[in-house]
């Protein structure tokens, strides 16, 4: 009975130790592993297992942790009231002893001295009392201790910002999952892999739900070379935690088709089309590309074609302006056939209502073309929108449709003749000038006095409206009559390389949707030094003209941490005035 009792209780030391220790592979150098330790501690000391013991002190000093100099006092405390012999493990033991012995051949004394007497070959070391060697034992632990306090004095910061490191349902702050970028910056500057992958797995306890962390840490480890974990941690995301993402799916279809899994590729935005969101204009527009870079020109077409299809069997379909938007332009640019293209635009005019980003895309595309311009057609659908009917009310706000007559008047200034560029001021300038009310006019003349030296001087006086104002001079002119929110965007489509035009330009600001930036915003978040991110899909489709109501689909709420570039004008102590559409004249 008693050998059988003695050898249960052997078995339950066994298999708890191994407990622990399965614990502290997954979370033994967290910041805030200290209870798991305290409890091995604790067992440990239950068992007078004091190597044991001193083996776990040692292997907390390796890392830096919320509770760092308790341990290293309660190490000290243990030092002091046991013997070195009982603190050492056989193998520090060994390895001491053997330090002794190799010191003691290069210190042997075994010559004659001169007085004739010979002294003993004892080694110089073996002189060491106990208390010295403990002393020296103390000293190696005491320098781990102060290089874990010297790194834990970097990331104290990061550590006491972190509110919730535990995973909830409610979206996070915006410090905290800046904080956690910072963070995982600070980590990856450090260069040592294993902390890296283990603060990026602390992270996502927290930020499951972000996309931007599960793409950030599999970009992180691919760039290391760590494939298997780069799969890994994609497969988690996509098959788990964010699978109701688009933002995820179409990131693992760029990935994997830059690793060459064209097939993955495909799957993952099939996913998206027949499940996660469908109808999702980036998908479409991203497995067009693909396809496209993979030599398969009709599929590109095909994808376009079938998109379009199933949003006309929709009723108020958000999607479909900008689908025949974007397959006019790939048409265009890439397969060049602009008489195809415009015979799409001309198309979607049958299908949906008539809308601002819709009709600069038509008007951009009709200026850029070679062939004849149908300016009497535009005129026509630009009147329908600015002149809304009993028969035909539009939605658009005043502030749109001037902005659309803006657009139109700057074409007819390049290409329309001395009757429709008259026809077009007069009504825009009975429409949007005749109806502006005096105080909006005093502020604009006010602005104009601010905007140059003399009106600074002459402030006081810029309260009094003119009364002969220019119509001229009333909406915008060439140099200013464009929303800057087009004339800022780079024009990304002037590859003489690509377009049928060299030197010719589309807008690019069709080619982005609001609120999907998904994507992009890991892009721009977080760029590790050793990957090669392919930028030109998100030059191209980020954000679509604010006017057009934005495309619904499951989005966790979360902000982006990392500062994206913006192309916002300069500031200067002129007033902000609309940039040109087009940028420069063609």
């Amino acid at each position: 009975m008693a050998s059988s009792s003695a050898s249960f209780q052997g078995h339950s030391m066994v298999v708890s130790g191994r407990l622990f220790e399965r614990g502290l592979v997954y979370v033994g150098t967290d910041y805030l592993s200290y209870p798991l330790w305290d409890k091995y501690i604790e067992y440990e000391y239950s068992q007078q297992q004091w190597c044991h013991l001193a083996m776990i002190y040692t292997r907390i000093f390796e890392n830096p942790s919320q509770q760092l100099d308790r341990y290293f006092n309660s190490f000290k405390e243990l030092a002091a009231s046991r013997p070195l012999s009982e603190l050492q493990s056989a193998e520090e033991a060994a390895a001491m002893a053997a330090a002794n012995l190799e010191a003691g051949d290069q210190g042997v004394e075994g010559e004659v001295p001169s007085d004739g007497m010979e002294y003993s070959t004892k080694p110089v070391s073996a002189g060491l009392s106990e208390a010295e060697e403990l002393e020296k034992y103390i000293a190696v632990r005491e320098d781990m201790y102060k290089k874990a306090k010297e790194f834990d004095s970097k990331i104290i910061g990061f550590e006491t910002a972190i509110r919730r490191p535990y995973f909830h349902v409610r979206p996070l702050v915006d410090s905290e999952l800046e904080n956690w970028h910072s963070y995982l910056d600070f980590i990856e500057r450090e260069g040592d892999f294993n902390k890296v992958v283990k603060l990026y797995e602390r992270c996502l306890i927290a930020c499951a739900n972000y996309p931007e962390y599960w793409i950030r840490y599999v970009l992180c480890v691919e760039s290391s070379g760590s494939m298997d974990l780069a799969n890994n941690a994609l497969a988690r995301a996509t098959q788990v935690f964010v699978k109701r993402q688009p933002e995820i799916h179409l990131f693992a279809a760029r990935f994997k088709e830059q690793t060459g899994d064209v097939a993955g590729a495909r799957a993952a935005y099939q996913l998206v089309h027949s499940g996660i969101s469908p109808g999702l204009l980036e998908a479409v527009i991203k497995h067009a590309n693909m396809e496209h870079r993979l030599g398969n020109l009709e599929n590109s077409l095909s994808l376009y074609e079938q998109a379009i299809a199933t949003e006309k069997g929709k009723e108020q379909s958000q999607t479909l302006p900008m689908l025949f938007v974007q397959y006019a332009r790939f048409l265009y640019l890439v397969a060049a056939n602009a008489e195809k293209a415009r015979e799409v635009l001309v198309e979607c005019t049958d299908y949906v209502q008539l809308s601002k980003p819709f009709l600069e895309a038509l008007i951009h595309l009709e200026a850029i073309q070679s062939t004849p311009k149908r300016i009497d057609y535009l005129d026509s659908l630009v009147e329908k929108f600015i002149l809304p009917t009993p028969d035909n009310p539009n939605l658009a706000s005043t502030a749109d449709r001037e902005e659309l007559s803006g657009v139109f008047l700057e074409f007819l200034d390049l290409f329309g003749d001395a009757k429709s560029v008259k026809k077009a001021e007069d009504r825009h300038a009975k429409l949007f000038l005749c109806h502006r009310n005096t105080s909006e006019l005093r502020k604009r003349h006010a602005e104009d006095f601010l905007a140059s030296d003399k009106g600074k001087l002459a402030k006081s006086y810029a309260g009094v409206p003119s009364t002969t104002q220019s119509v001229m001079g009333a909406y915008p002119t060439a140099q200013n009559q464009w929303t800057a929110g087009y004339g800022l965007q780079p024009q990304a489509w002037s590859q003489a390389s690509q377009a049928p035009q060299a030197g010719q330009q589309w807008n690019p600001s069709y080619a982005q949707q609001a609120g999907y930036g998904g994507y992009a915003g890991y892009g721009s978040g977080y760029t590790h030094p050793q990957v090669a991110t392919s930028t030109a899909q998100t030059a191209a489709y980020g954000t679509y003209p604010p006017t057009y109501p934005v495309q619904a689909f499951p989005q966790q709420s979360y902000t982006q941490p990392a500062t994206a570039a913006t192309f916002a004008p300069t500031q200067q102590q002129a007033p902000p005035v609309q940039q040109a559409y087009y940028g420069t004249y063609y």
